[in-house]
């Protein structure tokens, strides 16, 4: 089918603002020298803040990405699709800000095939989702069962490579991959670079020892890194205070072998610094630039651990 002349310029208009936020950050990129941690904003910490108001916000915390989030933690997915993708193409290129990541958890891993065909018009080479299949297994039935996910995923992948994405799956509580072993078979067997993981210490032990072993262990499967711990929860309400202990700095876990680790596998994927508020779908805090201030404060405390800090 031939396009229309509006459908081409409208195609024209998107890539060309996703090759200007890559290509600028890929020109900052190279200026570096040594290890560093490459930021994405979760636009869910903003709640459901409209993205006019989280995009300026972005590189303010030294991110040069944002992760889109749908609806119930944030509801930035559906503001893409009510504005149009030329008007949040424009919105990107006006603040510089590279479309990084699309969390996708209501789709789950085999409904992304639509999906990644948005994130291929955007230059946005990254999915996150849960992996789907039997829960509460150990041992031999748990590798057989990431072996059936890994054979299911075959032909979404397939997309996965023609579009450019790599699906990172997290170790979310309660499902088929949340268990290290499951980590660790799911980087094993997985047939393409294109399926990877999205590491999340909250839903692991608290050790800085044991996570940074793990890093080790799944090495170049790592796509998103969520600097984020466990604290108190987040899954009853809590004081303010409280709630926070989930970000870095705040909480009783030690970051530095966490990033000793992490800059040993040279990694070069997205780092998010995150949280979850209760409930669902508010700000992690009030007004908008106390949010920034936050992942800054976060941000500052990271750094500290560096190991060429």
């Amino acid at each position: 089918m031939q396009r229309s002349r509006r459908d081409f310029l409208k195609q024209g208009t998107l890539a060309t603002a996703a090759m200007l936020t890559s290509s600028r950050w890929l020109q900052a990129a190279k200026a570096k020298s040594g290890f560093e941690l490459k930021y994405i904003v979760g636009s869910c910490m903003y709640g459901t803040t409209k993205l006019s108001e989280i995009l300026p916000e972005v590189r303010k915390t030294g991110a040069t990405a944002i992760d889109i989030w749908p609806k119930r933690h944030g509801d930035q997915r559906e503001q893409l699709e009510a504005m149009g993708e030329e008007a949040f193409a424009q919105l990107l290129a006006e603040h510089e800000v590279q479309l990084g990541c699309i969390t996708q958890y209501p789709l789950g891993p085999f409904g992304l095939q639509e999906e990644m065909q948005l994130a291929e018009r955007f230059n946005c080479p990254t999915m996150v989702t849960g992996g789907k299949g039997e829960r509460g297994l150990s041992g031999t039935a748990l590798k057989q069962e990431i072996k059936k996910f890994i054979e299911k995923m075959k032909p979404h992948l397939e997309v996965a490579e023609a579009t450019g994405v790599t699906i990172a799956i997290e170790n979310h509580g309660n499902s088929l991959v949340e268990s290290p072993d499951s980590l660790k078979w799911l980087a094993e067997f997985r047939p393409s670079k294109n399926l990877g993981i999205a590491l999340a210490p909250y839903h692991l032990e608290q050790d800085s020892r044991f996570l940074a072993q793990l890093i080790r262990d799944l090495g170049d499967s790592i796509e998103m890194f969520y600097a984020w711990e466990h604290g108190m929860g987040c899954m009853e309400k809590l004081p303010k205070e409280q709630e926070l202990l989930q970000m870095p700095g705040r909480g009783e876990l030690e970051f530095g072998p966490l990033l000793d680790a992490l800059a040993e596998i040279k990694y070069s994927g997205w780092t998010e610094i995150f949280m979850h508020p209760v409930p669902r779908g508010i700000p992690i805090l009030e007004p908008t630039s106390a949010v920034t201030a936050e992942i800054n404060r976060a941000r500052k405390y990271l750094a500290s651990c560096m190991p060429n800090a």
